[in-house]
């Protein structure tokens, strides 16, 4: 193992392996919490993006950095199993809204005494401060990423 001084110009490439990884997590404690829901990590993801405002595909896709594809197969499993549905969008003839059903809702709901056992266990854990201060830098260098990304797709 390469043992050799790490400086600075080090943090932001140790900081994305270590949200892959912590992504890796996500995506299979997800899996525990949703299973049996008739949910699945994918599906709470993209139900979870409509729950409060319609919204199209591609706008889901763009604000949780999904590809478009991806997340038209999962919206359209959505609509399928009566947990989201299609409106027309005044803004765009062929661009859809999306948004929840009563039963998307619901569905949510049911996840809320798992989702909230695991939140305190996690509380627990690492502690409130912690918490707070990664989703207060998860969401600045979310919108530093967002504002760099014209930049970084011209660098090619």
């Amino acid at each position: 193992m390469d043992k050799t001084a790490r400086g600075p110009e080090d943090q932001l490439p140790d900081l994305v392996l270590s949200i892959f990884r912590l992504n890796g997590f996500l995506q299979r404690v997800g899996d525990r919490l949703t299973a049996g829901s008739g949910l699945t990590t994918a599906r709470w993801q993209v139900l979870g993006a409509v729950l409060h405002e319609p919204l199209t595909v591609a706008a889901i896709a763009r604000n949780m950095g999904l590809a478009r594809q991806s997340v038209q197969r999962t919206a359209d499993l959505l609509v399928k199993a009566g947990l989201c549905q299609y409106s027309p969008n005044p803004a765009h003839r062929r661009a859809k809204l999306l948004s929840s059903t009563d039963h998307g809702l619901d569905s949510v709901r049911r996840l809320g005494p798992s989702v909230s056992a695991w939140s305190k266990r996690m509380r627990e854990s690492v502690g409130d401060d912690v918490i707070h201060a990664a989703t207060v830098s998860v969401k600045e260098l979310t919108a530093a990423l967002a504002r760099d990304e014209a930049q970084l797709l011209g660098d090619d």
